[in-house]
């Protein structure tokens, strides 16, 4: 049977399938602090086309990135459903990842500006019965 969770430490991360990307988004941004990889999933890293000319702290300073890279994409990749593994596996990096997911469940600024016009027109426009109270209005 399986499992809604990741084990990561022993802290369980939710495996994302679909639903309540907010709040796995905030779940998975702290765990992502906690661990000092949250730069690289927000901004990523950029990889100079001849490292051959790095010096060694350079050098030291990509190899740094890298993994942290490999670290945050490889959590990614276990933290969601099969369905939603398949819309980032050709993303070779954490930021592109998380931006794929990001775009997908939130929409881009386009989209969320559209959404929250629709939420404020919809909250506008709600009429309470006489016979309803706040705490029955749902019903």
């Amino acid at each position: 049977m399986a499992s809604n969770t990741v084990n990561f430490s022993s802290f369980p991360l939710p495996v994302f399938t679909g639903e309540n990307f907010d709040l796995w988004k905030l779940k998975l941004k702290t765990y992502f602090i906690s661990q000092k990889l949250w730069d690289i999933v927000q901004s990523g890293y950029t990889k100079p086309d001849n490292t051959i000319t790095l010096s060694k702290e350079e050098q030291k300073k990509l190899e740094d990135c890298e993994q942290k890279d490999a670290q945050a994409l490889f959590v990614l990749q276990q933290v969601v459903g099969e369905t939603i593994a398949r819309r980032i596996m050709d993303a070779d990096t954490a930021k592109k990842a998380w931006d794929i997911l990001e775009e997908e469940f939130e929409g881009n600024e386009k989209v969320r500006s559209v959404k929250l016009h629709y939420l404020r027109r919809e909250f506008e426009t709600i009429k309470m019965k006489e016979s309803k109270t706040i705490d029955t209005m749902e019903e």
